[in-house]
């Protein structure tokens, strides 16, 4: 099942990332152009700060609790209880926005007033996506991940692709685009609720689940750490406008769009890896969490470290190929994060044992040193590099909290992700882009980039099978031999 499902779930983020390729190296940049990029970026962004307020960190509690219940009256009023707690933020936070509507504006479109206009998108888009998370976790419990997969990755980056498309023909005006864009957020809940319902209707009620308190508590604690953990993802995207002409915030976009790809092998792995974790932490399954840890961190590693090959060696043709020359300013942007998320990958299935074991709320503290490290760095970083002095801030930060987290774990469970392996693998994904490096073709740069991606995939992987890196990819290579 996590073969299969990962499997699908891979295949699923490659075409919404290959969709998302069309979007942000061509339509954005031709259609919308750097001021309007810039500012979908700029609205997004804040409002994926804002989502994890929103959904009350109720997909997490669904995910560490559901396979706790023993019983479906349990399950059931679980359930009915998560549907509507995130309510109790939702209803207060949109009436303080009402409140300090004109305060808030001035504040954050001080730098860039076009943003004025739009500041309502941020809570919309932030409210269906908590939402949408919430319903998504509902249908991973029932081990079922990749209808809610594709509504998450590939149905954002399609709308947009046809939205885009309404623009070229002139359908739609750069200023309804946005608009547009919120609608289909909303659509998405819409199909996200009707596929979870389909998985599990459970019979409403208002009664409160046994364990309550021990939800609520679960719940308020994620809230906090997940708001401040949202930090390290999007505060660059939040703060680059606000030092920056907007138009900074498209470059940065683009680049740390091409540097998560070497994360999609996780986002793949995760969705049904998490809820067999917080299965297995439930049920004190001890070798199987090991196993699991130990597994996840060498097989992320291995094609994480193919695609930090493939984007890196292959980057200044990428950016021939875009025909705004000014986005190919962020080319250190695109090593130093992809490094960032390689690195991060390596940890495995780490972040599920913190955030469903009894250690949980050490996620807190993690939380909220590494948010408010983004920022400190971003806030110096950003006035003395630019958004290079972003992506270095998130490098930074990564690196170091990751190694924590792996010294913690091991300290609390004498487990750890790495063995010799990952050190033989690791040195070897830099010999590769060493060697790599000094190969210059004077080519098409679509030639260049195919020819370069054989021969990576060629040697890189002849190794992995040879030094049998990953004891799960050889297994499945000798049985469709």
């Amino acid at each position: 099942m996590v073969t299969s499902q990962s499997a699908k779930n891979m295949v699923t983020i490659f075409g919404a990332f290959a969709i998302g390729a069309v979007n942000t190296l061509y339509l954005y940049p031709t259609f919308l152009m750097e001021t309007y990029y810039g500012l979908v970026i700029f609205l997004l962004a804040t409002s994926n700060l804002l989502m994890p307020l929103m959904a009350f960190g109720i997909q997490h509690t669904i995910i560490k609790f559901f396979s706790s219940y023993t019983d479906s009256e349990q399950q059931d009023r679980f359930l009915s209880t998560a549907i509507l707690l995130p309510l109790a933020v939702i209803l207060p936070t949109s009436l303080l926005a009402l409140w300090a509507h004109d305060g808030l504006i001035a504040w954050i479109s001080a730098k860039n007033p076009i943003i004025e206009s739009y500041a309502w998108v941020i809570l919309l888009v932030a409210i269906a996506t908590g939402y949408f998370e919430v319903f998504y976790a509902w249908a991973r419990v029932q081990f079922q991940s990749v209808v809610g997969n594709v509504l998450k990755e590939i149905f954002p980056r399609a709308t947009v692709f046809i939205l885009m498309f309404c623009v070229m023909l002139e359908i739609l005006s750069k200023e309804d685009f946005v608009w547009w864009l919120t609608g289909a957020y909303f659509l998405r809940l819409f199909l996200m609720i009707l596929y979870a319902f389909s998985l599990h209707r459970p019979r409403w009620t208002f009664v409160l689940p046994d364990n309550f308190k021990s939800v609520l508590s679960y719940a308020v604690f994620i809230i906090v750490s997940g708001s401040a953990a949202s930090l390290l993802l999007d505060i660059d995207k939040f703060m680059i406008p606000q030092k920056e002409a907007i138009e900074f915030t498209a470059f940065y976009a683009v680049a740390v769009f091409i540097a998560t790809i070497v994360e999609v092998p996780g986002r793949a792995l995760f969705q049904i890896l998490n809820p067999l974790m917080a299965k297995a932490i439930n049920e004190n399954q001890t070798d199987e969490i090991q196993s699991l840890y130990q597994k996840s961190s060498i097989n992320l590693l291995v094609f994480s470290g193919w695609l930090f090959l493939l984007i890196n060696l292959s980057i200044h043709s990428f950016y021939e190929m875009i025909p705004q020359k000014e986005y190919a300013g962020a080319v250190w942007v695109v090593l130093i994060v992809s490094f960032a998320k390689l690195f991060q990958m390596s940890f495995g299935c780490g972040p599920a044992i913190l955030a469903n074991s009894k250690f949980y709320k050490i996620t807190l503290p993690f939380s909220l040193a590494m948010g408010l490290s983004v920022y400190f760095l971003n806030d110096v970083l950003i006035d003395r590099m630019g958004i290079n002095g972003a992506a270095l801030s998130t490098l930074i930060v990564l690196v170091f909290f990751t190694i924590l987290k792996v010294m913690y774990i091991r300290q609390k469970t004498g487990t750890q992700p790495y063995t010799f392996k990952s050190i033989q693998l690791l040195a070897w994904i830099v010999v590769l882009f060493v060697a790599f490096n000094f190969l210059q073709w004077e080519l098409n740069p679509l030639l260049s980039i195919v020819l370069t991606s054989l021969m990576v995939t060629v040697v890189y992987f002849t190794a992995v099978v040879i030094f049998g890196f990953s004891p799960e990819l050889n297994r499945w290579l000798k049985r469709r031999s």
